[in-house]
């Protein structure tokens, strides 16, 4: 089979394997998916690009309606989060954001602020429930709250302002990797 066979199939398969369980990451998908298709060779993994338009096409044949009613849930519910923690310039990112949300998937909030422990007493002093640990970046590790919310899995990471700077922008296809609360706001107004 051509490499480039290899490659869409492997994406195909982490498509569904994403859709199936939202909680898997693009490259725990991908590499298991490219064992389930004997392809242990790593030169065949598409790249996430590859990946979300598969998960694109997935989600259009098999979920219908359903999925973009449960992204315009989920967006809702990151809107309500980014609003509450507006005083440390929230940006929606991951899937939410690039419109490939299932039923399964996190909503990813990105704070930028001098103080995560302002961020915790602020979640303490509204009784808002969550787990507090840490994510790696770029091998550094910034302070990350797992928020309890029985609507959908709400994580929040906490970087210094200046990290956004130093941030990429955009993504391989020219979209956004982060919106700001007033663009949320635009995209879920009716036109």
């Amino acid at each position: 089979m051509k490499s480039r066979d290899m490659r869409r199939l492997i994406a195909h398969e982490a498509a569904r394997l994403i859709a199936g369980d939202g909680g898997m990451d693009y490259g725990a998908a991908k590499r298991k998916a490219a064992r389930q298709l004997g392809a242990a060779d790593s030169s065949n993994l598409p790249d996430n690009a590859e990946v979300e338009e598969a998960l694109r096409s997935y989600q259009t044949l098999y979920q219908g309606n359903a999925q973009p009613d449960t992204l315009a849930h989920l967006r809702k519910i990151a809107l309500e989060y980014m609003e509450l923690l507006q005083a440390f310039d929230p940006h929606l990112t991951g899937s939410v954001l690039s419109g490939t949300a299932g039923q399964h998937s996190d909503i990813n909030i990105q704070l930028f602020t001098d103080s995560d422990k302002e961020v915790e007493f602020f979640l303490l002093n509204r009784k808002i429930s969550y787990q507090a640990g840490e994510t790696v970046t770029h091998g550094e590790n910034f302070p990350h709250f797992s928020i309890d919310d029985p609507r959908a899995a709400v994580e929040v990471t906490v970087y210094p302002p200046l990290a956004l700077r130093q941030m990429k922008r955009t993504m391989a296809d020219g979209s956004a990797r982060r919106m700001r609360l007033p663009q949320l706001l635009a995209l879920l107004s009716p036109t």
